[in-house]
C-alpha cells in the first residue's frame, strides 16, 4: 500500500531530515537516509533491509518499474509532494527517490582474514574523501575498510560518493587503531602508513604481498603519532612544490600498488 505525505510537517519527513543532518540520531535510530534512484537502487540489490521508500509521482512516472521494485521490498512506500522532495533533498536537481534503510550489522577485529588487504582510514573527516576511498577499494579489490573516528559511514554524502560501495564492502569500526594494527601485525600482517615524508621507503618499494593494511591518515594532520608508531612508513614520491595529496588521490595510489603486486 503506498501512501501520501503533502505536508514538511509530516513526522516522517522530520525524522528523515533529522537521519540526514545527525550521526547521533542515525545511531540512535539504527536507520541512515539515501537520495537518488541509482543509490536506492543499489540498496535493494544489495539486500539491504528499507524500512521506507518516498518517490514524487513525476518520479514514478519517470522510473516506474523501478520504484516498484522499491516499494516492493519495503517496508513502507509513501508519494510525496513536491513540497516535501524540495524540503528532504539534498541535491540541486533532485530525481524524487528517497530511502531510509536499516544500518547494516556491525563487523569486528574477528572478522578479518590476515591474508587479505586492508585500508584503514585514521579519522578521515571529509565525507566525499570516505565515498571516494570506498568506490575505489571497492573497484581494486581491496578486502575491507577499517574506520577509526572521522566521518559517519552512513553520512549521506558519503554514501553518494561511495555509489553503494559502503553497501557491499566490509567495514570494521574501531576506537583504538594503534592496539588494532599491533594485533593484526601479530597476526602476521604488514601494517603500512603513508606519509607525505620524502625519507620514508616509496610505496613503489614496499613488499604488498600476503595480508596488507595500510593506513591513509587525516586531511589536515596526516596519519596520528600513535599510529605511525606501530607502522612502517611508505610515501607516494612527488614532483614539483607539491607537498601532499587529497586523502582520496592519496588512498587511491596506494591501493592500486597494493593489488598490482
Amino acid at each position: 500500500m503506498i501512501s501520501e505525505i503533502n505536508s514538511a510537517n509530516n513526522p516522517k519527513v522530520k525524522h528523515i531530515i533529522k537521519l540526514a543532518s545527525s550521526s547521533s540520531y542515525r545511531k540512535e535510530n539504527r536507520e541512515f537516509f539515501l537520495e537518488g534512484l541509482r543509490l536506492c537502487f543499489d540498496a535493494a540489490k544489495s539486500k539491504m533491509k528499507i524500512s521506507a521508500v518516498y518517490f514524487t509521482k513525476k518520479a514514478f512516472e519517470k522510473n516506474s518499474e523501478n520504484i516498484n521494485e522499491l516499494v516492493f521490498v519495503s517496508e513502507a512506500a509513501y508519494l510525496i509532494s513536491d513540497g516535501v522532495c524540495e524540503k528532504i533533498s539534498e541535491t540541486k536537481n533532485s530525481q524524487g527517490v528517497f530511502c531510509v534503510c536499516k544500518m547494516l550489522c556491525e563487523k569486528d577485529e574477528n572478522d578479518i582474514d590476515s591474508k587479505l588487504k586492508y585500508v584503514a582510514l585514521d579519522n578521515v573527516q571529509n565525507p566525499d574523501n570516505l565515498g571516494a576511498i570506498s568506490r575505489t577499494a571497492e573497484a581494486l579489490g581491496i578486502n575491507g575498510l577499517i574506520i577509526s573516528g572521522g566521518c559517519d559511514i552512513y553520512n549521506p554524502k558519503a554514501q553518494r560518493a561511495s555509489m553503494g560501495s559502503l553497501f557491499r564492502l566490509p567495514v570494521i569500526k574501531t576506537e583504538k587503531l594503534p592496539s588494532l594494527l599491533m594485533s593484526l601485525g601479530s597476526r602476521g600482517m604488514k601494517i603500512y602508513s603513508t606519509t607525505p615524508d620524502s625519507n620514508s621507503k616509496s610505496v613503489v618499494e614496499a613488499d604488498f604481498s600476503g595480508g596488507v593494511v595500510a593506513v591513509i591518515g587525516n586531511e589536515a594532520n596526516g596519519v596520528s603519532e600513535e599510529v605511525f608508531a606501530v607502522c612502517q612508513k611508505i610515501t607516494i614520491p612527488m614532483e614539483g612544490r607539491a607537498e601532499s595529496l587529497n586523502a582520496a588521490m592519496a588512498a587511491a595510489i596506494t591501493m592500486w600498488e597494493m593489488m598490482r603486486k
